[in-house]
């Protein structure tokens, strides 16, 4: 009953006063409006009500959440001013019948605000302000996922970028438009109308599209998002980074992330046919996968068996595509840096990649593959590919999120080899995969989020604080830092450090 408490008492913190205020309102005064109005004459109950309601809409602003909520407040205002003090109030069926109905729709106008708010964004706590631009990139990649044979792969790449403008414009509404509509897709299995997810305008997001870069050269970072998820949905993360210091390129792997919004208005939305027909093709390599781990056999002997099985995994094929759409954007950074909006800002000789989930193992895979990439780190995702036959020669990072013991441990195998560099093994504790995007803020009830028990806030503190001083000691290369002192700093955060052969 504690830990239900302190979950409700979080999630009402996330809302806005004013839309408290208005559902206080509804919630109690039905059931004292007679003898509060014997006190208090009611066109000042009136007033209030009028007031709070025209405050709330002029400066939170409306939304579909707090429909039920207005309803009611304009029953309330049609009630007290149909109410005959004089006569007395009886309790029949109807009015009962009444009574029920509003505990019902009271409860709804609740819940709807809880679990889907209008929520804060950590604000970034690096010296510089944050702009964004998008690129348009056209490659020479054959696109393997749509039907015609002659087309070629189109990305749309986000860049998050520091900046020291003065602002005098809005903040840059949270979430493009396609991905916007692919996650409302996904998770109401297209019941919702596209509307329902316009109150995220409403999300302050600390980020200004197309204010000038820092007149100085920045680090490069790629992000690779999970797969199916929303490729910019990570704007937590990918602030911090970038208000210290780093030129951040967010990838959107077309067609397996939610949705991708092209310059024309054109959009491309995740291709479900397309992952069902690798997932059903898939179960014959997944399935000595998990019987690996049900077997009563020796870690070599599992290693051999994943070793064989993931080569042909579907998986492994996304990681391999996507490392591809990472490696062609290095491609260009020298153009970008030569001419354009990112002229002379882009140290091309310190590129880092990093990824979560799926895009964790691609930024591991890239890895292997470009040498220009001089350290990478994995958030929470399955190495698939190539590691299990190479070791790495770079600085690289790996974070877990805390899963339970049941949960089949494949990069234990992926990373045995682990680097010849410096290779940090770390877990968030208490924490659940969508932890280390912005869903627990979006979406703040854990149970339906996936999230672990740990303070969304903090858990993003931990990270960004993790991902952060690792490219500061080994793309920056501030040989002052020590990542062990993070470790002793958080309770929440395991780590071990490897280098080369020995631990640390």
């Amino acid at each position: 009953m504690e830990e239900l408490a302190e979950d409700y008492n979080l999630l009402v913190k996330k809302m806005r006063a004013l839309e408290i205020l208005l559902l206080v309102c509804v919630t109690v005064l039905p059931f004292v409006k007679r003898p509060l109005l014997t006190v208090v004459h009611r066109k000042y109950v009136l007033g209030f009500l009028i007031l709070t309601l025209v405050l709330h809409l002029s400066i939170e602003g409306w939304r579909w959440q707090m429909l039920i909520a207005y309803f009611l407040i304009l029953v309330l205002l049609w009630r007290i001013i149909r109410v005959n003090l004089s006569k007395p109030s009886k309790l029949t069926f109807f009015r009962g019948l009444g009574f029920l109905m509003t505990i019902l729709l009271v409860i709804i106008g609740w819940v709807l605000p809880i679990v889907l708010p209008v929520f804060s964004l950590p604000e970034p706590t690096g010296p510089y302000r944050v702009g964004t631009q998008w690129i348009h990139l056209k490659t020479e990649l054959k696109e393997t996922i749509t039907k015609d044979p002659t087309d070629n792969r189109e990305l749309m790449i986000k860049v998050w970028y520091p900046s020291n403008a003065t602002v005098t414009k809005k903040h840059e509404p949270y979430v493009d438009q396609a991905n916007r509509l692919g996650f409302i897709t996904k998770y109401s299995q297209g019941i919702l109308p596209s509307w329902t997810i316009n109150y995220l305008d409403r999300v302050k997001t600390h980020v200004y599209e197309g204010i000038a870069i820092a007149n100085e050269k920045f680090p490069i970072l790629i992000f690779s998002h999970g797969y199916g998820s929303k490729s910019t949905g990570y704007y937590a993360l990918l602030t911090e980074l970038a208000s210290h210091g780093y030129v951040i390129v967010n990838m959107t792997h077309t067609y397996e992330s939610l949705g991708t919004t092209f310059p024309d208005g054109t959009m491309k939305f995740f291709d479900y046919d397309f992952q069902a027909k690798i997932s059903s093709e898939s179960m014959k390599h997944i399935d000595p996968i998990k019987d690996a781990f049900t077997k009563d056999i020796s870690f070599k002997e599992r290693h051999k068996i994943l070793r064989e099985a993931s080569k042909e995994y579907s998986v492994t094929e996304v990681i391999k595509r996507w490392s591809k759409d990472i490696v062609y954007t290095i491609d260009q950074f020298d153009g970008w840096n030569t001419q354009g909006f990112f002229k002379n800002k882009l140290d091309v000789t310190k590129i880092g990649v990093f990824g979560h989930s799926v895009g964790g193992g691609a930024a591991g895979q890239a890895t292997i593959k470009d040498n220009r990439i001089k350290a990478a780190a994995n958030i929470d995702g399955v190495q698939w590919g190539e590691m299990m036959d190479t070791i790495y020669h770079k600085p690289f990072l790996y974070i877990s999120a805390d899963w339970p013991t049941s949960h089949p441990d494949i990069n234990s195998h992926a990373y045995l080899h682990k680097s010849t560099d410096y290779f940090y093994e770390t877990k968030l504790l208490k924490s659940g995969h969508p932890n280390f995007m912005d869903i627990p803020f979006m979406i703040p009830i854990k149970s339906i989020a996936g999230t672990g028990t740990i303070d969304a806030r903090l858990g993003i503190e931990i990270t960004t604080q993790l991902v952060t001083t690792f490219f500061d000691k080994h793309l920056k290369k501030n040989k002052t830092i020590d990542l062990r002192k993070l470790g002793e700093h958080y309770e929440l955060l395991e780590m071990t450090i490897h280098k080369g052969d020995s631990v640390r």
